[in-house]
C-alpha cells in the first residue's frame, strides 16, 4: 500500500463537470501501477483520500506508461473540484491500484457482459468493455448508459469510437431522464421498471456477468430488475454518503482484543466495542489501507481469522468473499470479546 507520485500528463475535458486526467508512470513503477479493469485509483492530498476508476486499459500502461481516471464533480468536493483545475507537469500522491470490479478476461473465453451505469459510473465499464472486447474476440458485451442529458455522458466520444470498432459485438443504449429521444425506452429516469423493460427488448437474458455502476438509487434498480437473471452481479457503488447504515450490534460490554496483521507484522491493541475496526486500528497502524470509509470501494478488506463482526455497509464485496470471512474494516463492529483480522489474507 506505498503511495507514489506521479506526474499529469493531461487533462482533458469530459462534461462542464467532469474531466480525464491521465498520468504517466515511469517504467520502474509499471509493475506497481499494473491493474486489471475496472479497479481505481487512491488519490493523497494531505488527510485527504478519493478513489477514482481506471478508464484506460492494461495495455495502454504497458505500451504507452499511462493511466487516466475520470473524475467528475460533486457539490462540496475538495478533491474533485481541485481536479478540474489540474494542469500537465503537476505530480499527485497515488496508491497502487485496487478493487473487485472486475473479471478475468481470457482470449479462450466466450461471454456475454451486460453493464448497467449511470453518470461517471461509465468510467470503470469504459476500461472494461475496451480490454474485453479487445482481449476475448468471441465475447459481447452491452452497455445501458444513463444520464440526464446527452451534453453530459462522460466519455461519450470514447464510447462512439468503441461501438464503431466493435459494431456487432458492442450494443450501446443512451437513456436520457430530461432530453426526450426517438424511442420511449431511452427516455426517461433508469429505474427498475425501465430497466426490466430494456433487458427484455434487447434479449439479455443471456447475460453472463453484469456489471452495475454509479450512484445507489440506479444500481438498486438495476438488482432489482436483474433479480430473476442467471448472469453474475458485480457492483461498484459511487457516492458513499449516501449509504443507509444499518442497525448496529449492541456496544455495551467490556473493551475487545484485537489483533491485526498487515505486511507480516501483527500489532495487538484494545478498542471499545462501538468503535470501528478500521477507526480504532489506525491508531496503532497508520498504514493500514482506505479511501472511502463508506463500504463502497474495499481497500480496507481483511479477514476475520478469529471472533466475529457485524458491518453497518457492504457494497463492495462478493458473496464469496463473505463466505470466505472477508469483511470491510471500515464498517465493520465487533461482536466477540476476541478479534484477529488479516489484511495480508
Amino acid at each position: 500500500m506505498r503511495s507514489h507520485k506521479l506526474t499529469v500528463s493531461k487533462v482533458e475535458p469530459l462534461t462542464s463537470v467532469s474531466v480525464a486526467i491521465s498520468l504517466d508512470v515511469p517504467p520502474s513503477l509499471r509493475g506497481a501501477f499494473a491493474f486489471k479493469p475496472g479497479q481505481h485509483l487512491t488519490f493523497l492530498d494531505g488527510d485527504l483520500r478519493r478513489s477514482y476508476s481506471i478508464c484506460s486499459t492494461p495495455a495502454d500502461l504497458t505500451e504507452r506508461g499511462r493511466l487516466t481516471v475520470g473524475v467528475k464533480r460533486v457539490p462540496g468536493g475538495a478533491f474533485s473540484t481541485r481536479a478540474q483545475e489540474l494542469s500537465p507537469g503537476i505530480e499527485l500522491e497515488v496508491l497502487a491500484p485496487l478493487g473487485h470490479f472486475t473479471t478475468a478476461f481470457d482470449p479462450a473465453r466466450s461471454r456475454n457482459y451486460g453493464a448497467i451505469v449511470a453518470g461517471s459510473g461509465i468510467t470503470p465499464v469504459l476500461s472494461l468493455a475496451s480490454a474485453g472486447l479487445a482481449v476475448e474476440p468471441a465475447s459481447t458485451f452491452t452497455i445501458v448508459c444513463g444520464n440526464r442529458a446527452a451534453a453530459e455522458v462522460m466519455f461519450a466520444d470514447e464510447l462512439a469510437e468503441l461501438k464503431d470498432r466493435y459494431p456487432a459485438r458492442l450494443q450501446l443504449m443512451h437513456v436520457l431522464s430530461r432530453e426526450m429521444q426517438q424511442s420511449d425506452l431511452l427516455s426517461g429516469r433508469l429505474d427498475a421498471a425501465r430497466i426490466g423493460e430494456l433487458v427484455k427488448a434487447l434479449n439479455l437474458d443471456t447475460i453472463d456477468e453484469w456489471f452495475l455502476c454509479g450512484p445507489l438509487g440506479v444500481v438498486k434498480a438495476a438488482r432489482e430488475a436483474l433479480s430473476g437473471q442467471p448472469g453474475k452481479i458485480h457492483v461498484e457503488l459511487f457516492h458513499a454518503e449516501e449509504l443507509p447504515l444499518a442497525t448496529m450490534a449492541s456496544v455495551d460490554g467490556p473493551p475487545v482484543n484485537v489483533t491485526i496483521i498487515l505486511d507480516g507484522r501483527t500489532t495487538d491493541f484494545a478498542m471499545e466495542r462501538g468503535e470501528r475496526v478500521l477507526d480504532a486500528a489506525l491508531k496503532h497502524r497508520s498504514e493500514l489501507p482506505y479511501a472511502c470509509k463508506g463500504g463502497v470501494c474495499s481497500t480496507c478488506r481483511a479477514k476475520v481469522v478469529t471472533g466475529t463482526v457485524e458491518m453497518a455497509a457492504n457494497w463492495a464485496l462478493e458473496p464469496d468473499e463473505l463466505a470466505a470471512g472477508y469483511v470491510l474494516t471500515c464498517q465493520s463492529m465487533p461482536t466477540s470479546e476476541q478479534l484477529t483480522v488479516d489484511y495480508d489474507a
